[in-house]
This record gives structure tokens, C-alpha cells and sequence, in this order.
């Protein structure tokens, strides 16, 4: 008689999805039973997780991975890939991200066709044939022990600040809430002392735009650490100096293309291990209210195994 191991009994679990209905303003909400059906395609069955808020659907991916899901696959943004990675890094659980976000920058960067059903599709094949492909995690640890997961990028300057401001504001609703966030924050502009630590050696600067990069992109596609990679097990850290409020308007618009690391008040610096300081600086990760500062952030290489 063969004895079924853990692994068995993993590779016969279902698919979990963790789906957001309002990911892209709804917009691709028609699409997910067309998602379901083309994973179960694989020849997998498929759960669909229950979650009405951000804290219970990391709890509803906690429990399937615990419960020997076979696979996690995010249908939604950054904000859901976040979400499912606090379940599935550091782990051997496969996991795909299905790209219906208003910002879907880890698909992006790892690799992912930007067409929902495309991806799909992508992840599909990877589970019919058990491909998975390994890529690196960033573990951040807060000043209380806190430890989350990222896959993109950690905001901890002027960016993460307006988020802050737009998430307290009651008004206006909508995109036009953030937009006023930032009018209100530009007017209050100041750089603010950092210190940081990257392999154990410490930097004091002065900066309004602090980010620490596992991937390239952010907030729908600004590559603000252009030469991040998934792969090389390495922390790719930006820092925007003394920029006055004209200038860090005149710049902002070249993060898309990557180009503003060329300016003379911007920094580059890569480190397996960053240690990053400054006051009253909540950071944001993946888009999502992350910790307060300082945190710890290594990166972690293949803590993540990727249906593609």
C-alpha cells in the first residue's frame, strides 16, 4: 500500500481564487466566471474565497493555503496580490496574479499579460504542466516585530504621505480625493531626514521621495526603480533629495518612463537588507497602509513560486 504524503494531498487540492469584485472600478467584474472556467480547464477543481474586506480576505487565503490548496491565484490589483502574498510567501504553494487591477504592476514586472483572460490562460498552461517559476519577495519587519511581504515596491516618501492624507479625507470621493491629497500635500512640501542602512552601512539623507524596490513599478505603471528585477535577490532603494515643489512637478512625469533616476538630486542604491528610519512616515507597499517607520526590509530570493 503507497502511503499519500503532504504533497499529495497538496497537488490534489483545489485552485483557491481570491477575487475583488471592485478591483478596476468593476470594470472586469463580467469576467470572472469566464476566469473560473478557464482555470478549471487546468483540470484542478477551483474554490472561490468568501471575503468582504481587506483583513478577511488575507485571512480567507491563510486558510486555504492551510487547508492544502493546490495553487493561489489573485484576480484583482496590486491591493489583492498583496493581500494573497502575506499566504503564500515564504512558501511552496504555486500563485498567479490575474491582472483586472487599476494598478497591476507585480503582473506587469513578472511577467504577465496585461489581458485578463490572457493571463489566464498563461496560468492554466503552468498548471497543466506543474511549472512554476521562483522570484523574489521583499519581508519587511516593523519596530514592534510586525512581518509582511511585498512583491512590488514600499512608498515611505511624498507618495506614501499623500496616500495617507487622501485615506483620512471624507471628501471628495473618488479619484478627484487623491488628486486633492496631493495639491494639499505639494503645499506643505519639505524634505525630511532619513536614515538608511543598506548592508549595514548607514546613510543621513535628506529626501521627500524615499522607495525600496523588489519590482520596477508602482501606481499603474511608474517605474520609479527602473532597474529592479525579480531575479537577482537584490533591493533596488531611490531616494528623490531636496526637490522644491516646481521641480518635483516638472520630474514626477519622467517615473514612467524610468528616466528620472538621471536627475542630479536623485540616488540609486541596491542592498539585500535595507533599514530605513525617519518620523512620522507610515509606509505604503504593493499600493496597500503598510507600517510605520523604521522598518527592516530583506530581500528574500524565490520566496514566491509563479504560475507561468
Amino acid at each position: 500500500m503507497l502511503a499519500v504524503t503532504a504533497d499529495d494531498r497538496r497537488a490534489a487540492g483545489p485552485v483557491a481564487v481570491l477575487a475583488n469584485p471592485v478591483a478596476g472600478r468593476g470594470r472586469h467584474r463580467a469576467l470572472l466566471p469566464r476566469v473560473l472556467d478557464g482555470l478549471a480547464a487546468a483540470g484542478h477543481p477551483v474554490e472561490l474565497l468568501t471575503a468582504h474586506d481587506p483583513a478577511g480576505a488575507e485571512a480567507a487565503c491563510h486558510a486555504a493555503v492551510a487547508a492544502g490548496a493546490s495553487a493561489l491565484v489573485a484576480v484583482g490589483g496590486d491591493g489583492t496580490v498583496h493581500r494573497a502574498l502575506q499566504a503564500v510567501g515564504g512558501t511552496a504553494v504555486p500563485f498567479a496574479p490575474v491582472p483586472v487591477g487599476t494598478g497591476n504592476d507585480f503582473a506587469a514586472d513578472a511577467g504577465f499579460p496585461a489581458d485578463p483572460l490572457a493571463a489566464v490562460a498563461v496560468i492554466a498552461d503552468a498548471l497543466r504542466a506543474g511549472r512554476t517559476r521562483g522570484v523574489d519577495l521583499a519581508r519587511m519587519t516593523g519596530g514592534d516585530g510586525t512581518d509582511r511581504w511585498y512583491g512590488a515596491v514600499l512608498a515611505a516618501g511624498f507618495d506614501a504621505i499623500v496616500n495617507e492624507r487622501a485615506n483620512r479625507m471624507r471628501w471628495p470621493r473618488g479619484p478627484r480625493r487623491y488628486d486633492l491629497a496631493i495639491l494639499v500635500e505639494l503645499a506643505r512640501l519639505r524634505p525630511r531626514r532619513y536614515t538608511l542602512r543598506l548592508d549595514g552601512v548607514a546613510h543621513e539623507v535628506d529626501a521627500v521621495l524615499v522607495a525600496v524596490g523588489n519590482g520596477a513599478r508602482y501606481g499603474g505603471g511608474m517605474r520609479i526603480c527602473p532597474a529592479a528585477d525579480l531575479t537577482d535577490g537584490l533591493l533596488d532603494v531611490v531616494v528623490g533629495g531636496r526637490f522644491d515643489r516646481r521641480t518635483l512637478i516638472r520630474v514626477k512625469p519622467r517615473i514612467y518612463a524610468g528616466t528620472h533616476v538621471t536627475h542630479p538630486l536623485a540616488s540609486s542604491f541596491r542592498a539585500r537588507t535595507v533599514e530605513l528610519a525617519a518620523e512620522g512616515i507610515t509606509t505604503y507597499a504593493d499600493g496597500e497602509r503598510s507600517l510605520d517607520l523604521p522598518v527592516r526590509i530583506s530581500a528574500v530570493p524565490r520566496a514566491v513560486r509563479l504560475l507561468r
